[in-house]
């Protein structure tokens, strides 16, 4: 099977679940309060697929627009635009009929759901793989850092303590946050910690724009294995030699080389002519020599490299899960709404993905505790994003209820009709324009 097949298959997947939880929130809070449901969507469109059961008043469908769904409620103005039935008497089995507080509870019943399954999901990963982590003090070497992080001071062989308000212990997003909120930064340099005055403006942006990465750990190129017939065995490289340069370019470190070969493939994707007979610089028993390696048509050697850290695992028992899982689905979505600001920049626009974007950060390989961990994220990602106060959103409902609930004023059908329109075109235009920025990055 393709990986993009692969990759298509997890992204349809992951969606779906997620789609049907969130809608599932909306359903059963109108069901407990009496409000009757005529259709449960699964994405959007023209219905592909329907099925009504006998004596049910709900209908289910599945659209041809695989973004999204909706639950259609009576006596609501929603995705449906069903505004015929707006005109008729109210019904007592309508949403337009329930008590604000009702009509608020249906409304935050598929953020709450996306939450709840999110923090489940992480609960029972963590039960049956447990939590597995870098400690940063766990390394051989210390840290590998690029221009601009030694611009601010760091250096390599660098051990990350702490920053002036955290302590810095396993490697991950949360550490590069930290670091990007700090005021200063700790390391243990050769036995000594050394205190780091950090740059007043940074971002995460900043970071993840750089070509190699802003800390890394320290990772000699030294040879772990040789891939038998490869074209690293036939040009005779061996278990232990270290890499010194490939075509002249410094590579005495997994990043630096890796950062070597990627510029090749960029050099080649944009049609110039790139030799793929790369001359390669090591050292073996601390004598040089030179090789040409005859490497494939993505830059493969066949060679891999031992890491120079000890990962860690805390094991959970299925009640202490539970907990564990809370707490990871809160710190999760935590970083995510602190991330969140990036969007309103020009880097951060620029940025924005659609489905090409979410499909790359399922593995290229199945594997169930990737699938449940990216699965779980993106139901956090979708929890948040529905309850931004925007039209059409689950947000926008409420910002309106509220201001019914305060006021005592309750918007015209009218306006309510409006407003979702103009959020249902804010929304897909949001959609296109995602996407948009996932081809041009593809094709420019």
């Amino acid at each position: 099977m393709s990986i993009f097949l692969i990759k298509l298959i997890q992204v349809i997947l992951s969606l779906t679940i997620l789609v049907v939880v969130h809608e599932m929130g909306h359903f059963i809070l109108a069901r407990i309060f009496g409000v009757r449901v005529e259709r449960f969507s699964l994405f959007f469109g023209k219905p592909l697929l329907r099925y009504k059961p006998k004596r049910s008043e709900t209908e289910y469908v599945v659209g041809w627009l695989p973004f999204g769904g909706y639950v259609e409620l009576s006596g609501m103005i929603d995705e449906s635009l069903n505004v015929e039935q707006m005109k008729q008497p109210p019904q007592p089995w309508e949403f337009r009929t329930k008590p604000a507080w009702q009509r608020l509870l249906i409304m935050i019943g598929g953020v709450c759901f996306n939450l709840i399954f999110a923090c489940l999901l992480y609960a029972m990963i963590l039960f049956k793989w447990g939590d597995s982590y870098v400690p940063l003090d766990s390394s051989k070497y210390g840290m590998e850092f690029n221009e601009r992080a030694e611009a601010m001071g760091f250096r390599d062989g660098d051990v990350l303590v702490r920053t002036d308000k955290v302590a810095l212990d396993r490697f991950g997003g949360d550490m590069l946050r930290a670091i990007v909120d700090a005021e200063t930064v700790t390391v243990l340099r050769e036995g000594s910690e050394v205190l780091i005055t950090m740059p007043e403006e940074v971002s995460l942006l900043d970071f993840n724009g750089d070509v190699q990465p802003f800390v890394q750990f320290y990772n000699p190129m030294t040879i772990d294995s040789v891939i038998p017939g490869s074209a690293a065995a036939l040009a005779g490289l061996m278990a232990g030699d270290d890499i010194l340069s490939v075509n002249g370019t410094s590579t005495s470190t997994w990043i630096t080389f890796n950062t070597a070969l990627n510029q090749m493939r960029e050099q080649e994707a944009e049609g110039e002519i790139v030799n793929h007979d790369l001359s390669v610089v090591y050292s073996r028993g601390g004598a040089l020599d030179t090789v040409v390696v005859a490497a494939d048509a993505d830059f493969i050697l066949g060679i891999t490299v031992a890491m120079p850290y000890e990962p860690a695992t805390k094991e959970y028992g299925f009640f202490a899960s539970i907990p564990a899982g809370i707490a990871y689905g809160w710190n999760t979505l935590k970083g995510y709404v602190s991330d969140f600001k990036y969007v309103f920049t020009k880097e951060g626009a620029t940025s924005l993905g659609g489905f090409v974007t979410i499909g790359s950060i399922f593995p290229s390989q199945w594997n169930w505790y990737s699938f449940w961990m990216m699965t779980a994220f993106i139901s956090i990602i979708l929890a948040f994003m529905n309850i931004l106060p925007i039209p059409a959103l689950d947000g926008g409902h409420l910002m309106f209820l509220l201001f019914e609930m305060i006021t005592g004023r309750k918007p015209s059908d009218k306006f309510m009709e409006r407003v979702q329109i103009i959020g249902m075109v804010l929304l897909f235009g949001l959609m296109i324009y995602a996407n948009l920025n996932d081809i041009i990055r593809y094709f420019f």
